[in-house]
């Protein structure tokens, strides 16, 4: 019984359930995510398109299995049952690159009511450069230039652009085994990193992507022509040589790349602000109180990364919100300027400060 009920869950039946609801009721779309870690992320998007006449209320697609990940969201419980009244909302990971080649992504860039983050994720997202600084002062209460996140981050990105598109180039070709998401987050590693010398890290990663790109030439003698195409292609689609990090694996950009950044950084900041009242301190007592009142304001790093919401300014942000526009709003001017212009590509020079 359960499992007939769940399965007739579709758009039409919630679009059912609010013409049963008065004339005057505020009509309620449900937004499908993929975890828990995604509602806040979607809340804070969807929020801005409610009005008088609508609310959206974001939900996990299953109580009791919560299975994670898009494929799971989809295939098992919304695939084909998505509209107006029931959308999904998931992280793009490479199907948004991908532009077809799978059945997948073929479905999730095609379909009107199936929305992605365009960035690989929302971790990419949470860890969107030019917003970097600000969670530093989330997190120390220390508003101290210290690091240049920003160009760091642009930096990182030209350093990796050109072995990322050898990744991509082979899961186009569903040959991924030869060349895999692990293999690549490896090489692209930081391996450590003096946060007064940056440009020493930089050139550590670059020097291993050169080794790695250069055995793949060896290996895909015939692939120049093919590579080249390619790499136009995702630069039209926003994965420029200095944004490649918002289209890499969230969870290794997260972990590995911006968190050990995070965390010398804000070190960093957290002893110059003891410093501070150490020398300002008039007194023994008062220095004790000082830093122990600092101390519990001090906040977590990956907590205030999650609650980022600096992305907000981005382009791939643009992007989603120009879709959900025209899903929500199809016959207006604006929808109408948006379709005339073609806008699924992000424009390569905005979002880099």
């Amino acid at each position: 019984m359960n499992k007939r009920l769940r399965d007739n869950i579709t758009s039409e039946y919630f679009g059912a359930a609010n013409r049963l609801k008065s004339r005057n009721a505020r009509r309620r779309i449900v937004a499908y995510v993929e975890s828990y870690d995604d509602v806040l992320f979607w809340r804070t998007i969807l929020s801005d398109f409610e009005d008088d006449s609508r609310y959206f209320e974001v939900l996990l697609p299953s109580h009791k299995t919560l299975e994670r990940g898009k494929r799971s969201v989809l295939m098992n419980l919304l695939y084909e049952k998505v509209g107006e009244d029931m959308i999904a909302c998931v992280d793009a990971d490479y199907d948004y690159l991908m532009q077809g080649a799978t059945e997948t992504s073929k479905y999730i860039i095609s379909n009107p009511f199936v929305f992605h983050t365009y960035a690989y994720s929302i971790e990419n997202l949470q860890c969107y450069g030019p917003s970097l600084h600000n969670v530093c002062v989330m997190v120390t209460l220390n508003d101290t230039p210290a690091f240049d996140f920003a160009d760091f981050m642009r930096q990182y990105s030209k350093a990796i652009f050109p072995l990322f598109v050898w990744s991509i180039w082979h899961y186009r070709r569903n040959i991924y085994g030869q060349f895999t998401i692990s293999e690549f987050n490896k090489v692209v590693e930081l391996g450590g990193i003096n946060i007064n010398s940056p440009e020493t890290t930089i050139a550590n990663v670059r020097n291993k992507v050169w080794k790695k790109t250069n055995w793949l030439r060896k290996k895909h003698p015939d692939a120049k022509e093919s590579y080249l195409s390619l790499k136009r292609e995702l630069i039209n689609l926003g994965v420029t040589p200095e944004t490649t990090y918002l289209y890499i694996q969230g969870h290794h950009l997260f972990d590995k790349v911006v968190v050990p950044i995070m965390t010398k950084v804000c070190g960093l900041l957290i002893r110059k602000q003891e410093s501070e009242i150490r020398r300002q301190s008039v007194h023994e007592t008062q220095m004790r109180n000082e830093l122990s009142c600092y101390s519990h304001s001090v906040q977590d790093i990956e907590q205030m990364l999650k609650k980022n919401t600096g992305y907000l300014k981005s382009p791939q942000l643009k992007l989603l919100k120009d879709d959900l526009e025209r899903f929500l709003n199809p016959g207006n001017e604006r929808t109408a300027e948006l379709k005339q212009t073609g806008e699924n590509t992000v424009n390569p020079d905005n979002g880099l400060e």
